[in-house]
């Protein structure tokens, strides 16, 4: 392999390693030492992002939680302020988590697949996100 191929093999392998993707609200980012980091899309500050050990962290944190849940669920896991928010958010958001919009006010998520509670307490709310 001549030193051209080797410098466009390298740039592809770190464009593989630390990739960001960004949603309409936030934005997930691989970084090159393996860590995970979802943040506020847009965002200038680390005061709006939340590192993750890996990726595989952030779907360990995801099938802990309930079939529905909102920010006060994810607060009980240690995250705190806008950035449990900013999760939730990101969990909708990102195609590697099967969940929809179950409520705005309080932002309350539901899996997909799971059941209603019987009591009819949460209602699913129809939106063109």
């Amino acid at each position: 392999m001549d030193r051209a191929d080797a410098r466009r093999l390298r740039d592809r392998l770190d464009e593989a390693l630390t990739e960001r993707r960004e949603f309409l609200y936030t934005a997930g980012e691989h970084r090159e030492d393996g860590s995970y980091a979802v943040a506020r899309r847009h965002a200038d500050s680390a005061g709006h992002e939340k590192v993750f050990d890996g990726f595989a962290a952030v779907e360990r944190l995801y099938e802990r939680l309930p079939g529905r849940f909102g920010a006060e669920e994810v607060e009980r896991t240690g995250l705190t302020g806008g950035r449990r928010h900013l999760v939730v958010r990101h969990f909708l958001e990102h195609p590697a988590f099967d969940c929809r919009l179950a409520g705005r006010q309080p932002l309350r998520v539901e899996k997909c697949g799971t059941e209603p509670p019987a009591d009819g307490s949460e209602e699913e709310v129809t939106t063109a996100d």
